[in-house]
């Protein structure tokens, strides 16, 4: 079979000369996270909340946990791990409405809740 043509779509330069497409490429001009003038206070708790969540994490490891999607399906699977930007966990043994999937990755996006 002879592959079909596909048109190519170019994106418009961006505002400055280096055609970022509107995205900085400097590392330092990202907005930051905290508001200006934070507290050490406020991030030395945001700090202890992080820990405390890893370690959950790493404790959670073969345990059966249950999870509550945003379109109000709830599965329950085995935890498996979560990826360092928690953008996704992996899960053994998941139940679904519609079967059992051995291993599954759940997009922390999809997920509403869980506990253990």
């Amino acid at each position: 079979p002879i592959p079909v043509p596909v048109g190519i779509l170019r994106l418009p330069r961006g505002p400055d000369a280096s055609g970022s497409r509107g995205f900085s490429r400097d590392p330092r001009r990202r907005p930051s996270r905290d508001s200006p003038g934070a507290s050490p206070e406020a991030q030395g708790a945001r700090a202890l909340l992080r820990e405390r969540f890893l370690r959950l994490l790493g404790a959670a490891r073969g345990r059966p946990a249950r999870f509550s999607l945003w379109n109000g399906i709830g599965v329950d699977a085995v935890f498996g791990a979560a990826d360092v930007e928690s953008v996704a966990f992996q899960v053994d043994s998941l139940r679904t409405p519609l079967g059992i999937q051995g291993a599954a990755l759940l997009r922390c996006s999809d997920v509403l809740a869980f506990s253990f």
